[in-house]
């Protein structure tokens, strides 16, 4: 069974408030894109799972996929299968590629494996496994809450605009980019931002990250400026970085604008 997960980028990311169990409170829309990743997953005599495409460092224990069918053979005591994922979207990028796998690992299984699980118990699951995997079970535009697993349909569409996005070969960990990071909650409310007309966004959706991440990486802060400065209507830090994107109304060459660098471009 072959899936191709997906990647999402995030318009507008607030972070309201350091929570007792050390993560933080944040409100954001999760905005899926079709740059994927290639997942299968079918029976076999003998449990193997192989990565093939960027390169994944770490241990093979350490892959969301592995985890996941880890996570579900714990409950179930799956068959063995032969896992291959062909990875294309960067890691640590801050578009969520790896939660994307780990989600699809699940729905793959769940189906593969006639498990029967209800989609609040994949959501379980999912977030066991990362805050953002839940967002990748939906199909869909989120917003989300909490740490970001609290989940809510938006009715918002970019179809027609042009996309960018860049992943310059910097790596941003999570932990970096919240140091020095002041909770607060926004003057404007999330969703009110998102209903406004896209060439209104540029100076009020904001990603809060960027405050933190483009002190220690200016050179992201210049290509958030490039974006601009090449007719984007709408550029964004997506997550914690380090890729950026820009929204355009017409076609847009990124490679002569940012030659050499890790991307995706495309109408939406």
């Amino acid at each position: 069974m072959v899936a191709f997960p997906g990647s999402k980028l995030n318009l507008g990311l607030h972070i309201l408030a350091k929570r007792k169990d050390g993560y933080h409170d944040i409100e954001t829309c999760f905005y899926p894109i079709p740059w994927t990743d290639v997942l299968e997953f079918q029976p076999s005599a003998k449990w193997s799972f192989e990565c093939t495409g960027l390169h994944i460092a770490g241990n093979l224990s350490d892959n969301l996929c592995v985890k996941a069918y880890e996570l579900l053979n714990k409950d179930f005591s799956l068959p063995n299968v032969q896992g291959h994922l062909h990875k294309i979207v960067p890691m640590g990028a801050g578009l969520g590629g790896g939660s994307a796998d780990a989600a699809h690992t699940l729905r793959i299984l769940n189906q593969l494996f006639e498990l029967h699980l209800s989609a609040n118990q994949l959501a379980d699951y999912a977030n066991r496994l990362g805050s953002d995997c839940p967002h990748f079970l939906k199909d869909m535009t989120t917003v989300g809450r909490g740490r970001g697993e609290i989940l809510e349909p938006i009715d918002l569409t970019l179809k027609g605009y042009f996309l960018v996005v860049v992943t310059p070969e910097v790596h941003v960990s999570t932990i970096e980019a919240y140091a020095g990071i002041v909770p607060q909650v926004p003057p404007e409310n999330l969703d009110s931002l998102l209903r406004l007309p896209i060439h209104q966004w540029r100076d009020r959706l904001t990603n809060h990250f960027e405050s933190t991440v483009f002190h220690r990486y200016p050179e992201l802060e210049q290509m958030k400026k490039s974006l601009y400065d090449i007719g984007a209507v709408y550029a964004s830090l997506s997550g914690s970085g380090s890729s950026l994107f820009g929204i355009f109304t017409k076609e847009i060459s990124r490679d002569n604008n940012f030659h050499g660098m890790n991307g995706w471009s495309g109408w939406l």
